[in-house]
């Protein structure tokens, strides 16, 4: 499931937690605000208008927990959410072929020589993974097109 292509919607401001909350209480949070928002547990005073935004609200509450309560999506969303972070802030210098790197066969890992005199390096399983490796050196970024 690859996420570049959905509108970025923060999951966790979503349920009210942080990234660093566990699962546990990822699932507490998400089932405090199901009780709160399900459309089943509407009063009947509550205006048409309010009734769907209520209901819209769980529709959001639902998907921040089908992605943040399975850990191989929320691993993909945490990975997705530090690139964006990384986009904002860091300098993208180049963006390139995982084929125009160098592979290392003796630290197992494909490297790229920065502009600075430092290197980018990526393992294999890492550039499966990632679209965005930072200089060991400088604060410059690279993006792995693919």
């Amino acid at each position: 499931m690859a996420f570049e292509h959905i509108p970025r919607k923060d999951w966790y401001k979503i349920l009210g937690a942080e990234p660093s909350e566990s699962l546990t209480e990822l699932k507490q949070k998400y089932q405090k605000l199901v009780l709160l928002y399900h459309p089943d547990k509407q009063s009947a005073d509550v205006p048409a208008g309010e009734v769907e935004e209520r209901v819209q609200r769980f529709i959001e509450i639902d998907q921040a927990w089908k992605i943040l309560g399975n850990e191989e999506t929320k691993k993909e969303y945490d990975l997705q959410r530090h690139e964006d972070d990384l986009m904002q802030t860091w300098p993208l210098d180049a963006q390139i072929y995982l084929e125009d790197m160098s592979w290392n066969k003796d630290e197992h890992c494909y490297t790229r020589s920065c502009r600075c005199g430092g290197k980018y390096t990526v393992s294999r399983n890492e550039a499966e993974e990632v679209s965005l490796v930072c200089c060991d050196t400088c604060s410059l970024v690279i993006e792995i097109l693919r």
